[in-house]
């Protein structure tokens, strides 16, 4: 059963490392332990807060309620000719699930390897990496409703995913508890290598026939270059979402701005790299106070050590504003802002 604990320190619940307290928190590592709560426990009736890796969130202040961290572990897996069923608890990390998959010799998420966080958290904002989504391999998850404990089990169609969204940010944000989460993946590897920077790591190493295990040891590498480790400085990897903008305002940027970094999508739609943006308004590896953006990725933004999460907050509209300013295009931030 969950202990309720007062008055907890956050500071290392959050990979920002901002040092904020919640009036109440306590840790679950199964589903009973999270029906126990929902259905017995009155401190469930206060403001709510869904813990995975808390790779995503940034803290403006102490959070006036209860804090729910979410450890269920295990990974399972069901084989079906070439199609895989695997299942994680919604506490696993997520580089140890891309791992075991990948240590298996089953395929799909290896684009995805060193992203920060949880599994729990994987559908809810539709993470993404290297011309991978959650989306191109979620099969179905279960989660818990809050106000009634009982069991709900999502497919795909009922998950409304977006880019770095889904149902769970939208019509049901703050009433589901994510417990564990199934991926369809396969034994028969279709590799996705198309991002540049795959390719030229593949062609730097001498290695022409890559399989899953060598896209996994790229894509970690490209990440280990470009982000910073939260152990070792506080941040939560991509503080923005690239901007999708129409053809016509594309073109016109296009006209000023020759080398613009984009990528066509659906719809006469174009994606822009949300760090290429922030790096020509010249903020990339800056420091402002107790804050700033990483050396190597401008998309990335710190904690030089004693930032609070309004210092980072109001810096990140200095850059919001800055784009905007010069290219016409608002930014829009990954990070939940609490």
């Amino acid at each position: 059963m969950s202990v309720l604990q007062e008055n907890k320190s956050l500071k290392s619940y959050n990979t920002f490392r901002i040092d904020v307290s919640a009036k109440h928190f306590t840790e679950i590592f199964s589903e009973k332990d999270l029906i126990e709560l929902l259905t017995s426990d009155p401190a469930i009736d206060q403001d709510l807060l869904v813990l995975g890796g808390g790779s995503n969130v940034l803290f403006t202040r102490d959070f006036e309620g209860l804090v729910i961290k979410v450890s269920i572990p295990g990974i399972s897996s069901v084989v079906d000719g070439n199609e895989v069923i695997v299942t994680a608890g919604a506490g696993v990390v997520w580089s140890d699930f891309v791992n075991y998959c990948v240590e298996n010799g089953f395929a799909g998420v290896e684009n995805l390897s060193l992203i920060p966080g949880t599994v729990g958290a994987s559908p809810i904002q539709n993470i993404g990496a290297y011309g991978v989504e959650v989306k191109d391999i979620f099969s179905s998850c279960t989660a818990y409703e809050i106000a009634t404990g009982i069991p709900r089990h999502f497919n795909f169609e009922d998950c409304k995913f977006g880019y770095r969204d889904s149902i769970f940010k939208n019509e049901l944000k703050g009433r589901y508890i994510i417990t564990s989460v199934s991926f369809k993946l396969s034994k028969s590897a279709r590799l996705n290598t198309h991002y540049g920077a795959i390719q030229d790591e593949l062609k730097s190493r001498g290695i022409l026939d890559p399989n899953i295990a060598d896209i996994s040891k790229v894509v970690s590498q490209i990440r280990v270059s470009k982000l910073p480790d939260p152990s070792t400085i506080g941040n939560a990897g991509s503080f923005f979402k690239n901007p999708v903008i129409d053809k016509n305002l594309f073109e016109k940027i296009l006209d000023q701005y020759p080398d613009i970094v984009h990528f066509p999508v659906a719809n006469d739609r174009i994606k822009l790299a949300a760090g290429w943006l922030i790096e020509h308004c010249g903020f990339k590896g800056i420091i402002v106070g107790n804050t700033g953006t990483w050396k190597n990725q401008a998309l990335v933004l710190v904690n030089h050590g004693h930032a609070t999460g309004q210092e980072v907050y109001s810096f990140s509209e200095q850059i919001i504003n800055s784009v905007d300013a010069k290219f016409g295009v608002r930014l829009e931030r990954e990070v939940n802002i609490l």
